[in-house]
């Protein structure tokens, strides 16, 4: 019996719904990177995207181990003469909570032309609220009876 090969039609998106409260930052994007990579699902394939649609909460309250929060610095550069621009980890936490967690799982994607199609799943919120509740209900005729 031979192994058929996974086609874009095969491929069934779902929602999975994290929540960041008092979660350390590094092991809860290895989580976000594996539901949108799709690695779990039994037609996988490196070729294509497979993922899922990752709701992520509470962005504003991650956690970092040791004295991360005031030392980690987090840099880019434009490539003109001084166009290196720095910033700390405290600093983006107040201003931009959701980059820190977008760049953490964008380290942890493979770095090909499907890296972006696969943060565009990423949807991430600094509080609780977020527009994908409907996502998430249970609908009646799915229910077990």
């Amino acid at each position: 019996m031979l192994t058929k090969p996974t086609k874009i039609a095969d491929i069934k998106r779902s929602w999975h719904l994290v929540d960041l409260k008092d979660k350390i930052l590094g092991r809860i994007a290895v989580q976000i990177a594996h539901l949108l990579l799709g690695k779990g699902k039994p037609y996988f394939v490196k070729n294509l995207d497979c993922g899922d649609h990752v709701v992520v909460i509470n962005a504003q309250d991650i956690l970092v181990t040791g004295k991360k929060e005031k030392q980690k610095i987090y840099t880019r550069f434009s490539g003109y003469p001084g166009g290196l621009k720095k910033i700390t980890f405290a600093k983006l936490r107040v201003d931009h909570p959701t980059e820190i967690i977008r760049r953490a799982v964008s380290g942890m994607l493979p770095k090909n032309k499907l890296r972006d199609k696969m943060l565009k799943r990423l949807y991430l919120f600094p509080g609780e609220e977020h527009p994908y509740e409907e996502k998430f209900k249970i609908h009646p005729s799915a229910s077990s009876g």
